[in-house]
C-alpha cells in the first residue's frame, strides 16, 4: 500500500505537535566500540525497513563503521511507517544524539523531523534516499538517475532494441523511486522500437511485485521486457513470469542483492544494477561522525553503481 504525500506529511506533523516521548514501536539495536577515538559521540540511525535485505546490509555497514570509529550507534526500524519514523528521529533528538542518520520512508514526510533536529543543532545525514522540503547536512545515496539509465540500456540491448516493456516502480514519495524512474525513462528513449505499455508502483516489495506483474500480464500478455526498480520487485516479477523469465521476457533489476545476483547467475534476471549498501552505510557514519565533531562535509556523496550480468556476476558474488 502506498500513502499520499499530504497524508504522510499531516501524520508526521501531528506526531511532532504531540511531542511523543522516547518509546517507539520499531525494533532497535546498538553497536559501538573504542577503536576510532569517537569518545562520547552517539549517533541515531532510523532505517525505513529491515524487512528488505538491502537495508539490512546498509545497517551492517553503518554499525561496523561505528565500531571502527569508536562511537555508539542506535538503530531503529521504522517498518515503512513514515509517522513512526518521525517519532524515532524526534526521540533521537531528545536523547542528545550528536548526529542522526535517516533513511526516509517517505522523502517529504521526513522533512518535519529533519527540521526539528536542525532546531536542536543536530546534523542529519540522509542515507540512500533524499529529504524533500528540509535541508540535511549531507545526502549519501547511489546515483539512481545514472542507474536507471544503465537499466534502460541493458534492457534495450537484451531486447534487441524492440519490444513491449512493463515497469515496476518503487514506493511513491521516495527519491530513489523517482530518480530511477527518471533515469529509465530518459535511457529508454534511445530505443524507439521499445514501447512502455504498463508502469505501476509495487513499493519495493517482492509480494507486491508478484501481484502487480500478474495483473500486468493479464492486461498485456505480449510483454517482452520488465524493469523493476529494485531486486525484491524483480524477484516477484520473475515468479509471476514463471518459465518465461529470462527467455521470452527479459527482466532487469536494481540493487545487486544476494538473491538478485543468484537470479542473474540462473539467467532469470538478465542484468542487475548493483548498489553498494554496505559502503553507503559506512560513508553515512563517517560523515555523521565528522559533522558531530564540527567538521565540514560535502552536501552530497554519490555512491557509484555497477551493472551485473551473467558474464561478470562472479565479481559481485565474490565480493570484488
Amino acid at each position: 500500500m502506498q500513502f499520499t504525500k499530504p497524508a504522510a506529511i499531516a501524520a508526521a506533523g501531528a506526531i511532532l505537535a504531540l511531542g511523543l516521548t522516547a518509546c517507539n514501536n520499531g525494533s532497535s539495536s546498538s553497536a559501538g566500540g573504542s577503536g576510532g577515538g569517537g569518545g562520547d559521540i552517539k549517533i541515531g540511525l532510523s532505517v525505513s525497513t529491515l524487512n528488505n535485505p538491502y537495508f539490512v546490509q546498509l545497517r551492517q555497514g553503518a554499525e561496523a563503521e561505528a565500531k571502527k570509529e569508536g562511537v555508539k550507534i542506535t538503530t531503529t526500524d521504522a517498518q515503512n511507517d513514515a509517522s513512526q519514523q518521525v517519532n524515532q528521529v524526534q526521540n533521537f533528538a531528545s536523547q542528545s544524539m550528536k548526529a542522526i542518520i535517516i533513511n526516509p520512508v517517505d522523502s517529504s514526510a521526513a522533512a518535519p523531523a529533519v527540521k526539528a533536529a536542525d532546531r536542536s543543532k543536530i546534523p542529519v545525514i540522509a542515507a540512500d534516499r533524499g529529504v524533500t522540503g528540509a535541508t540535511v547536512t549531507q545526502t549519501v545515496a547511489s546515483d539512481n538517475v545514472a542507474g536507471g539509465k544503465l537499466a534502460a540500456q541493458e534492457l534495450g540491448k537484451a531486447l534487441g532494441g524492440k519490444g513491449k516493456v512493463a515497469v515496476l516502480q518503487g514506493t511513491a514519495g521516495t527519491s530513489a523511486a523517482r530518480d530511477r524512474q527518471q533515469g529509465f525513462a530518459e535511457g529508454i528513449k534511445a530505443f524507439p522500437g521499445i514501447q512502455v505499455v504498463a508502469q505501476q508502483p509495487a513499493d519495493f516489495d517482492r509480494t507486491k511485485g508478484l501481484d502487480v506483474m500478474t495483473n500486468m500480464l493479464q492486461a498485456h500478455s505480449d510483454i517482452t521486457g520488465v524493469f523493476a526498480a529494485n531486486d525484491e520487485m524483480a524477484l516477484g516479477a520473475i515468479k509471476a513470469l514463471g518459465a518465461k523469465a529470462g527467455k521470452q521476457v527479459k527482466v532487469v533489476g536494481f540493487d545487486g542483492s544476494p538473491d538478485g545476483l543468484k537470479a542473474v547467475q540462473a539467467g532469470t534476471l538478465s542484468a542487475d544494477v548493483a548498489q553498494q549498501p554496505v559502503l553507503l552505510g559506512q560513508l553515512a557514519v563517517q560523515s555523521a561522525v565528522k559533522a558531530a565533531k564540527g567538521g565540514k562535509i560535502e552536501a552530497t556523496v554519490a555512491v557509484p553503481v555497477k551493472v551485473a550480468t551473467k558474464d561478470n556476476v562472479a565479481q559481485f558474488t565474490n565480493g570484488a
